[in-house]
């Protein structure tokens, strides 16, 4: 990285709008992580098939403008580290083509430390058509810093294998669609502005194989952030304890809630989002500090059925919906 792109960077995190150095008018081809520093220098950048090899993120930092498309299946080396496996980043048009990056999730089952999360999306954008296989951990991490009026801070995470889909750990104007998960779709993280988000027509299944981990097996949940969040057309099925979790006590779950942090603005409108649950589950649990829910909450679009009514504390702004 050059020194003006470290400068930039730097102003970014510190709320400063920097423009990204202009891309060279070219296309470039990466077949393999030695290719990647020329490519990036090119506005139009093509991916084939090859694999990454383990320990090492794929790691794209793009000039804004630039489109990339895959022409191939990318396959990740495994190892115990962190992660990411891949990063892209910048305002740029992401097409996957249908194709698929895959992170050998069955030779990651029992190690200690795992690439975590899979994904980190950090883009003004968008990025489309792409299939991501055996995740380690988490899938996806989304933010859009551009837009964000915050500074970065760590996320408080407490999850195991596979856990999250989705987790929106800052950002603005983020649209999450048309996916199909296998864990839950949630957002995770502290002192972190969320707002704008909308997670539309996604369908989720939880496989029964997956362990008991008091931390997993929601649906869709959202755990201490300043945030505005809308959800249309979405389904849910086989969640084992929650079909919308809505938590101040994270890492644990349905504790001793915080105020630190203010949630408002959780809709659930336009399409119906359908979540079933199994028995014994909750299928609503709201848990707010004492005063830090605010704003009333259209929930005039959600159905969740099976399991039992779950506990609402400190908030009576839900309207449009009973369990």
């Amino acid at each position: 990285m050059s020194t003006f792109q470290r400068l930039a960077a730097l102003l970014l995190f510190a709320q400063l709008l920097v423009a990204a150095p202009a891309g060279k008018d070219c296309t470039g081809t990466i077949s393999s992580l030695d290719d990647v520093d020329d490519a990036v220098e090119c506005t139009t950048v093509n991916i084939n098939a090859f694999t990454v090899p383990a320990g090492e993120t794929f790691n794209l930092d793009l000039a804004d403008g630039t489109t990339v498309t895959m022409n191939g299946d990318v396959t990740f080396g495994t190892k115990n580290w962190d992660g990411p496996l891949f990063e892209v980043r910048d305002s740029i048009t992401f097409n996957g083509n249908g194709h698929t990056f895959n992170g050998r999730w069955p030779r990651h089952q029992w190690r200690l430390t795992k690439p975590d999360p899979m994904m980190k999306i950090k883009i003004s954008g968008t990025f489309t058509n792409v299939k991501v296989l055996n995740s380690p951990a988490r899938v996806y991490s989304v933010s859009n810093p551009r837009h964000s009026s915050c500074p970065n801070s760590p996320s408080i995470t407490h999850n195991s294998n596979q856990d999250d889909c989705l987790a929106i750990n800052k950002g603005t104007n983020i649209v999450f669609q048309q996916t199909a998960a296998q864990e839950a779709t949630g957002s995770i993280s502290s002192d972190a502005i969320v707002s704008g988000i909308v997670v539309a027509n996604n369908v989720v299944t939880t496989k029964s194989a997956r362990s008991s981990d008091p931390h997993q097996d929601q649906g869709f949940s959202n755990r201490c952030l300043r945030l505005q969040f809308t959800y249309s057309g979405n389904t849910a099925t086989g969640l084992r304890q929650f079909g919308v979790l809505i938590d101040q006590s994270y890492p644990d779950t349905l504790g001793t809630p915080g105020t630190g942090v203010t949630i408002s603005d959780i809709n659930f409108v336009g399409s119906t989002n359908s979540f079933t649950v199994n028995s014994g589950a909750d299928r609503v649990a709201v848990n707010c500090g004492a005063g830090a829910c605010t704003g009333t909450w259209d929930w005039s679009a959600l159905e969740v059925s099976g399991g039992v009514a779950g506990p609402i504390t400190n908030f009576n702004g839900i309207e449009n919906f009973s369990q």
